[in-house]
């Protein structure tokens, strides 16, 4: 069996681009022995595989033994580390505070006191500019421990505030660790279960918000602790499907990083997300206009060094982009254009597959599946629901209820009668275990057992009477779930008006445009 996910070494290799591996080789060979060459070999022999083989390993390396090969192994890996850490050191903050803090304490320890005062000096100052207060903690610790035990003819004043300072660091490290905590916690929430589902997951959430939200938030400054506070209130709002309170502070999130621009390149990750979860918001709430815009800006922004400069950047600014173009076709109802982008998507997904999450993949499972159904292509959203419904993965409940709804609708399309009774009654079990039924599906399954029987001219009516049950409950906060994971509603008026779903989709979009534009036409007049 491969070992290619599972071999760290490997994986490590695989994942150095061209420069990476100039600047090893030259870094090697400057800093070993002649005899720690092996690993050379060893480097150039991985380098060249595709997939992890020992024992081919072992022939390329003869007489190389197993245990010998384990510790070059070793030796390599933590090789390759440093190199990458001396490469990287210029283009990231928190390397070059690490640095600093190495080399103050080399020399305190070789005895030079104010030298090490200075470097600490000098990251105190770097610190600051970057909100870096958790390096910030450790280099007050060290002044502190240097002042305490040595005459360093420091001014009283300033171990005064340094004493002050040391207390201000802790109150503001203990506030964003709990903001922090709160925004993982409500995500992990999230990626377990999706949306709230009833009353008692709002309660639940609102309970625990509450609880767990530090006291007098409303006159925090800082940029950590206000990013950590916005991304809370996001998490919290997507899950109880509050999209405008949702959109308001992911707003704020990314509005942080337009007021500091220099943070950007600082916390690059964070504003990557940010801008994901701000197009979604603009997905939920169908801004179709802001949704451009911000796609462009993060399409502008992808081109940019800092998007460039690891590979985690490069490789989430790929994921959100694609997954807001996909969200694009879906609400304007151009999924054969959508469907386009597939081919191109899938070859990204497979070469980045050592660093995309399950998560991720599930997701875009479940959307390039909603394109085909909604492009009319029914045998090809079932091969991509198929990846969900047999994935043993315990995420997303509410996409795993929704991948054998949407499966059960395109045997339904495809009119595979002899299974969709068994089929239907497996999705009710599933869903209704899992706690996941609504106004919206009991009324689907009702309509799928009842269309067993119907004639073509008995089933119009039937639809009807169906679109017009749910229809009101499109502003329902437990039943918009539902509409947002599946257009029903487009569904059935593509039924009842003999339309496709797609020119029913693209036909709203059209009209919310035109009255956009009337509503502009009339202000400037």
């Amino acid at each position: 069996m491969s070992n290619r996910f599972t071999d760290a070494l490997f994986q490590l290799v695989r994942s150095l681009e061209k420069a990476e591996k100039r600047h090893f080789k030259l870094y090697i060979k400057r800093s070993s022995a002649k005899e720690d060459l092996k690993i050379i070999q060893l480097f150039d022999a991985m380098d060249k595989m595709e997939e992890y083989d020992e024992k081919h390993l072992l022939k390329r390396l003869s007489p190389v033994t197993k245990p010998q090969l384990a510790n070059l192994k070793t030796h390599l890996y933590k090789e390759l580390l440093g190199s990458l850490r001396l490469l990287k050191t210029s283009v990231s903050i928190d390397l070059q505070l690490s640095e600093l803090l190495d080399h103050a304490r080399i020399l305190y320890n070789k005895g030079l006191k104010i030298q090490s005062l200075k470097i600490l000096e000098k990251a105190k100052e770097l610190a600051k500019a970057n909100h870096k207060y958790n390096y910030l903690a450790q280099v007050i610790s060290l002044e502190k421990k240097i002042e305490t035990l040595h005459i360093t003819r420091s001014s009283l004043e300033k171990t005064e505030y340094l004493a002050v300072e040391s207390n201000d660091i802790s109150g503001h490290i203990t506030r964003v660790s709990q903001l922090s905590n709160l925004a993982l916690l409500l995500y992990r929430w999230y990626v377990k279960n999706g949306h709230a589902r009833h009353d008692q997951d709002i309660k639940a959430i609102n309970e625990f918000f509450k609880s767990s939200l530090p006291q007098h938030v409303e006159g925090i400054t800082d940029f950590y602790e206000l990013m950590y506070l916005y991304q809370s209130y996001s998490w919290y709002a997507f899950i109880k499907q509050d999209f405008l309170m949702y959109y308001r502070y992911s707003r704020k999130w990314i509005g942080l990083f337009e007021k500091e621009p220099a943070m950007i390149a600082v916390e690059t990750g964070h504003y990557i997300k940010g801008m994901h979860n701000l197009l979604n918001a603009h997905f939920d709430l169908r801004n179709f206009e802001q949704f451009e815009i911000t796609l462009h800006d993060f399409e502008t922004f992808a081109q940019t060094e800092a998007a460039n400069l690891h590979d985690n950047f490069r490789i989430h600014t790929f994921v959100y982009i694609y997954s807001a173009k996909i969200n694009w076709h879906l609400m304007t109802g151009t999924f054969k254009e959508g469907l386009a982008a597939v081919p191109y998507i899938e070859e990204k997904l497979a070469e980045y597959g050592l660093y995309i999450d399950r998560h991720r993949i599930l997701v875009f499972n479940y959307k390039i599946a909603s394109l085909y159904f909604g492009n009319g292509d029914y045998s090809r959203a079932i091969d991509f629901l198929q990846k969900i419904i047999t994935d043993s993965a315990d995420l997303r409940i509410d996409l795993q209820c929704y991948a054998r709804l949407l499966h059960l609708m395109s045997h339904y399309e495809m009119g595979n009668d002899d299974i969709i009774e068994s089929l239907m009654k497996s999705v009710y079990r599933f869903m209704a275990r899992m706690k996941n039924l609504t106004v919206v599906e009991e009324e689907m399954f009702r309509f799928v057992r009842t269309s067993f029987s119907l004639t073509t001219r008995q089933l119009k009516p039937e639809l009807e009477k169906f679109l017009s049950k749910i229809k009101h409950l499109e502003k329902s906060r437990f039943e918009t779930r539902a509409f947002a994971y599946l257009d029903v509603i487009s569904w059935l008026e593509g039924k009842v008006y003999n339309k496709s779903m797609g020119d029913v989709i693209h036909g709203k979009y059209l009209d919310r445009q035109k009255r956009h534009k009337n509503q502009y036409t009339q202000k400037v007049a």
